[in-house]
């Protein structure tokens, strides 16, 4: 492997995705594609540009577009949609944002079972006199779809939130990004209150993806002799996945920030022979420190796991099982925790590892090329949902990959 490896990261998804909502709310104009973009966010970009009378919008796997997209048609007066998306989608939740958008006026029927696409929407001006009582413990994305239209509603919009509220850095964000297109709002532990305002127009700048990111974190606690570089990596991010960078030392990785990007090396600091984390802030690292983790031989445990079962899979069992191929006897409990205390079987000799159409779930367990060189990712084109140019990226980094096989 070189000694220096240069990656090149995608624009943050999440940032983009706000960022193109806020947009089309404040009636600033933007392209219908952008070539090399994620697909999560080609699938918005085209929702958004797309004529919203009388049409059906199929968003694939695309959970963000799919709770986004919900709030944002239900309150554009005018918009006649139907909202579909994969049969996976067809499973994923979402009752709970339905049922807020209801309470403030909005018109939206289920086609087939209650409680899950595809949508109905007849857009329509919302209002809501009374705060709104939102669940925190399912998806943040719930709550960050109800503020983003919130400026928009004649009266404002409050949000009381119940339960242990997760991924709070993704509605701290939403927050930051609302601000700066001029709206008016205040968070107080478990309320949001949005003046209905509305948007000014604003040109703001994205930032490279700190999820993203973490792949190569965890490749560079397997590389001790490379390092890697990761430019436009910003240390003043409103990412809350940026705590990455935190999380790998514990795995001896240090991060050197600079005007362009980051530096990975090796502290001069120990790492950890065993840790607990709690996750709840930070769900979409879960598969990254796990599969690290044991690829290093560190015993750890995960809580704060409760969102994986309703992400493109259910990461906690796909985690469990695939692992298994590599040998890493990996436990959960009823809490959706994940642990391992170090045991182990043989692994499988050419171990495949199933993606089930998780991007990343490929994306965490390339890296295990370095422990098990037949390794194969079945489905390998998932990455495109959020890093498209990942497999380029590792091949320039050394990666030797055949069209079945991605081995180093």
């Amino acid at each position: 492997m070189p000694k220096l490896i240069d990656a090149a990261l995608p624009e943050s998804k999440s940032i983009e995705n706000r960022l193109l909502i806020m947009k089309a709310l404040a009636g600033v104009p933007f392209a219908a594609s952008n070539p090399g973009e994620c697909d999560d966010t080609a699938v918005l970009r085209r929702a958004l540009t797309c004529d919203c009378r009388d049409c059906r919008i199929d968003i694939g796997a695309a959970g963000t577009a799919m709770r986004f997209l919900t709030a944002y048609f239900a309150a554009k007066p005018d918009a006649r949609i139907t909202l579909d998306g994969s049969p996976r989608m067809r499973r994923r939740p979402i009752r709970i944002l339905v049922d807020a958008l209801r309470s403030c006026g909005a018109d939206i029927d289920y086609e087939a079972e209650e409680g899950f696409p595809p949508l109905h929407i007849a857009g329509k001006t919302l209002r809501s006199i009374l705060p709104l009582d939102v669940q925190g413990d399912i998806s943040s994305q719930y709550i960050s779809a109800l503020m983003m239209i919130a400026p928009c509603m004649e009266t404002g919009l409050a949000i009381r939130l119940s339960g242990a509220v997760v991924s709070t850095p993704y509605i701290e964000m939403t927050a930051a990004l609302m601000r700066k297109f001029g709206a008016r709002l205040d968070i107080n532990y478990n309320e949001i209150r949005v003046d209905g305002t509305g948007y000014k127009p604003a040109a703001i700048d994205s930032e490279k993806d700190w999820s993203a990111a973490s792949y190569w974190y965890e490749l560079k606690s397997l590389l001790p002799e490379s390092e890697i570089r990761l430019h436009g990596l910003r240390a003043d991010s409103v990412q809350g996945d940026k705590r990455i960078d935190e999380i790998f030392r514990l795995f001896g990785v240090d991060t050197v920030f600079d005007n362009d990007g980051a530096t990975l090396k090796i502290g001069n600091f120990p790492r950890v022979k065993s840790f607990a984390l709690d996750l709840t802030k930070q769900p979409d690292l879960a598969q990254t420190i796990a599969v690290a983790a044991c690829l290093n031989g560190i015993p750890y445990r995960l809580t704060g796991l409760s969102t994986l079962k309703i992400k493109e899979t259910d990461r906690i069992e796909a985690l469990k099982s695939q692992l298994l191929k590599l040998g890493f006897i990996v436990e959960s409990d009823a809490d959706c925790s994940l642990s391992w205390d170090g045991k182990r079987i043989s692994p499988e000799n050419m171990p495949e590892i199933e993606t089930f159409d998780d991007h990343r779930m490929a994306m965490a367990f390339a890296p295990a090329a370095l422990r098990f060189p037949k390794i194969k990712i079945c489905n390998p084109e998932v990455v495109a949902k959020s890093y498209p140019s990942f497999w380029q990226e590792l091949s320039k980094a050394g990666f030797k990959m055949e069209e079945e096989w991605k081995q180093l």
